[in-house]
C-alpha cells in the first residue's frame, strides 16, 4: 500500500535549500518516490494552521520510504536540508487502497 510523507518546513537558507531540491528528486525516484506537492501557494480554509512550505511525497510502501530515508545517497543530502531549513512537522500516512474506508486505527 502506498504511503505519503507530508512535511511542513521553514526554509532559512534558500541557496542551500535549492541545492537540496536539485539533488533529492532523483534519489526519491530511485526508491519509487513521487512528488505531489513541493511548495506552492497555500490557502488555509479552516482552523489556525499556518504551514510554511508543504512537501508531499508518495512511496509505494513504508519499506521503500525507509530505504530512501536511510540510503547512503540521501544521507549527505539530508544534511543540506537540515542546514538550510527547520522541520516544523512531518508525518507518514497510509494511502487509500480503494477497498476499505480506512476508519479507525
Amino acid at each position: 500500500m502506498s504511503v505519503y510523507t507530508i512535511s511542513d518546513i521553514q526554509v532559512t537558507n534558500w541557496e542551500k535549500y535549492e541545492d537540496y531540491v536539485r539533488k533529492t528528486r532523483a534519489i526519491a525516484e530511485k526508491f519509487g518516490g513521487k512528488y505531489h506537492i513541493r511548495g506552492g501557494a497555500i490557502k488555509v480554509v479552516a482552523g489556525d494552521w499556518k504551514p510554511n512550505r508543504l512537501i508531499v511525497i508518495e512511496f509505494p510502501s513504508i519499506d521503500a520510504l525507509g530505504q530512501f530515508r536511510d540510503s547512503p545517497e540521501y544521507q549527505p543530502v539530508a544534511e543540506i536540508r537540515k542546514s538550510a531549513s527547520n522541520l516544523i512537522s512531518s508525518i507518514i500516512v497510509e494511502g487509500y487502497d480503494g477497498r476499505s474506508d480506512n476508519i479507525g486505527v
